[in-house]
């Protein structure tokens, strides 16, 4: 059975759910996940996990990279192209060195209001689904860390253009990046492109369009990432053949030495068994089973 990860180039104008389908339909697997939702409008790395392997996506690593183009004085209801234009103001007079002062505000952990237009729930509903309906609410504030901006390039003229390369961590919107420097700038601003240079641990240089992926299974190349491969920012532990018997059989097991509380499990032979988590109890340090990947 195909299991393991896939690191999709994901195509403009396509749903991460999209993608889904068609890997499903590619791979005759009813079993296929994606981690981090991109936009339609947005391109690049979608990591997939095939099979077992959706058991796994929760372990991830959450650093995103990304290329964006963020277009000055123009402002809409979507915070990128994709929406109405609510305000349109040229500004020429804007200088790369202002932008340069007020990308600085970005930087480090700071507070970001999402978009409407995104599939945060509030009260059970998609905040897009409320927007569509016309129905004002606003998405609660949230703290996410900006590890790095680079500028990239700038483009002057009515609408000036910026392109940038941000390191982040997870739940960061690039469109509201776009959005709040507009409002610090006080010109506007929206997203005028985006593409997905890394997530999870998966980089753009390694991934595979959807005709890629169709290519190699016509010629038989294609293999998934193995399901551990992604998941090296982890601790490990190898246990014994009979330590790992029992512990895939849901015994916890006690151990002796000071290690991170999840940890990938090795068999002796070097077969990935699962994910275990390190408990304090009276009784002393135990690994416990978390999620046991294959049985022993």
């Amino acid at each position: 059975m195909t299991q393991g990860f896939l690191n999709l180039n994901k195509p403009f104008d396509w749903t991460s759910h999209d993608c889904v389908a068609r890997v499903r339909k590619l791979l005759r697997l009813k079993r296929v996940g994606h981690a981090g939702t991109l936009d339609p409008a947005a391109t690049g790395v979608l990591p997939m996990a095939l099979g077992k392997a959706t058991r796994l996506l929760q372990y991830l690593p959450g650093k995103k990279a990304y290329k964006a183009t963020i277009r000055l004085g123009v402002q809409t209801t979507t915070d990128d192209l994709q929406g109405e234009v609510m305000t349109s103001q040229p500004c020429t007079g804007l200088s790369l060195a202002t932008v340069k002062t007020a990308l600085q505000q970005f930087k480090g952990k700071i507070t970001q209001i999402p978009p409407n237009y995104s599939a945060i729930q509030v009260q059970g509903k998609r905040l897009y689904d409320l927007a569509r309906k016309g129905e004002k609410v606003e998405a609660p504030s949230r703290i996410i860390e900006v590890f790095q901006i680079e500028i990239l390039d700038w483009r002057e003229g009515e609408f000036p253009e910026l392109d940038v390369a941000i390191a982040c961590g997870a739940g960061t919107y690039i469109r509201a990046i776009a959005r709040d420097l507009g409002t610090v700038l006080e010109t506007g601003g929206t997203l005028a492109g985006l593409t997905r240079t890394e997530s999870s641990g998966f980089h753009l240089t390694d991934s595979l369009t959807l005709s890629d992926l169709e290519a190699q299974l016509q010629t038989g190349e294609f293999q998934p990432l193995i399901p551990d491969a992604p998941l090296q920012h982890l601790a490990q532990i190898t246990l014994p053949a009979d330590a790992a018997q029992k512990w895939c059989q849901g015994q916890r097991l006690p151990l002796n030495v000071d290690i991170s509380d999840t940890l990938l499990v090795y068999h002796e032979d070097g077969r990935f068994v699962g994910i275990g988590k390190v408990i304090n109890l009276d009784s002393g340090v135990m690994l416990t089973p978390e999620m046991v990947f294959e049985p022993i």
